[in-house]
């Protein structure tokens, strides 16, 4: 068995202490790895909710939505579920049946909800709502699981908005206005409430950027009925686009925020960090490690009441927690990385790369499979059930 590429490499974690973070740096080949067991008993299947699109010369019908399972203990990837999307998709939400909602990335207009199985049960064109809106990319589920939240935009106006949907049909309820420009993606807090991380970028008609020196990111916090404005937050740099979020596994009032540079500059775009934290009323950077190159491409928990963070740019997954609050520890080096998903109550993170999948848990051996298939993942995917 050949050994793995530089490049495809995952420091093997056990502590906190960064002098343990790299010192167990092992090699993991496609399939299995070289200086561990085989993941042990604790989810050998994993089945996810994904994205892709397929090789330009491979399909009329490029861009796809799916089911994917990984069996690591066979070391097999299958495609239990694979479906034509109208175009490219990006945010997947879960469902109580099990099943998953995507979002076609900006500025499209539709949405598909497929049932456990990954089968599609309705696709929704917002061009039946009878308002101009396309969507950011994300959708959520009101804490009653009456209401679907999706983050959009009126290309006519550059107003961000919230949409207000049924979970069964996709069609508009309502709407309210997300207090900024360009909303991307929502989460709940423990108290029901909307927390709203708008990118703050004018964009034009089709979704470019325009007037960049008009930036005003914003992380906001609203009341899920009628929208009204609870709380904002913003960083002193308005170049600091806020775009993912993700709550701390073990502690729901910290809030990790993925950023993504937007300098004119390119030096100071590569210098830039990629993580902001809210925590007791207060946002800010709690590190200013580079790493990534001012590009955040996901964020998911991570061990130690942390997060984990795709440089897709620089190929890295990158762990903060507040033990080490002022610098990134680097978890893995591959191709590509972007889609995250937390497992095993944030102390494991699966990361969806170019080639293939990678696992990685504070306590387990890393490993890494293949994709079965030509196929180049989206940038965010989820986790449906363990095994």
């Amino acid at each position: 068995m050949s050994s793995l590429p530089a490049h495809l490499r995952f420091p093997h974690t056990t502590g906190l202490p960064r002098r343990h973070f790299l010192a167990g740096l092992g090699a993991v080949a496609f399939g299995r790895a070289t200086h561990a067991a085989p993941a042990g008993p604790r989810a050998a299947r994993q089945r996810l909710a994904a994205a892709w699109r397929l090789p330009d010369d491979s399909a009329d019908e490029l861009d796809r939505v799916g089911v994917l399972e990984i069996d690591w203990a066979a070391s097999r990837i299958s495609v239990l579920a694979d479906h034509p999307a109208p175009g490219r998709a990006h945010g997947l939400m879960a469902m109580p049946d099990g099943g998953f909602v995507a979002v076609a990335n900006r500025p499209g207009r539709w949405l598909l909800r497929c049932d456990a199985q990954g089968r599609v049960m309705q696709r929704h064109e917002l061009a039946d709502d009878g308002a101009p809106h396309t969507l950011g990319g994300h959708a959520l589920l009101s804490a009653d699981g009456r209401r679907l939240f999706t983050c959009e935009t009126n290309p006519d106006t550059g107003e961000g908005w919230v949409g207000v949907r049924s979970p069964d049909t996709l069609r508009r309820l309502g709407e309210f206005p997300s207090q900024g420009l360009d909303p991307h993606q929502m989460l709940l807090d423990g108290g029901g409430r909307l927390w709203v991380a708008n990118g703050g970028i004018p964009r034009l008609r089709d979704g470019r950027k325009t007037a960049m020196e008009r930036m005003a990111p914003s992380l906001v916090q609203l009341t899920p009925d009628d929208g009204r404005l609870l709380a904002q937050h913003r960083l002193d740099d308005p170049r600091l686009s806020l775009r993912h979020i993700a709550w701390a596994a073990d502690n729901g009032e910290r809030l990790g925020v993925a950023l993504q540079a937007e300098h004119d500059d390119e030096a100071r775009r590569r210098e830039a960090p990629l993580l902001a934290v809210l925590e007791n009323g207060r946002l800010s950077l709690p590190t200013r490690d580079a790493q990534g190159a001012g590009y955040a491409g996901d964020i998911a928990a991570g061990p130690g009441g942390g997060f984990v963070l795709s440089g897709q740019r620089t190929g890295r997954g990158l762990w903060w927690h507040p033990g080490a609050s002022t610098e990134l520890v680097r978890v893995a080096e591959l191709g590509e990385p972007c889609a995250l998903a937390s497992w095993d109550g944030g102390r494991g993170v699966l990361i969806a790369a170019r080639l293939g999948v990678a696992r990685w848990h504070a306590s387990e051996a890393p490993r890494m499979l293949r994709w079965p298939m030509p196929m180049s993942p989206d940038n965010h995917w989820l986790l449906l059930g363990t095994g």
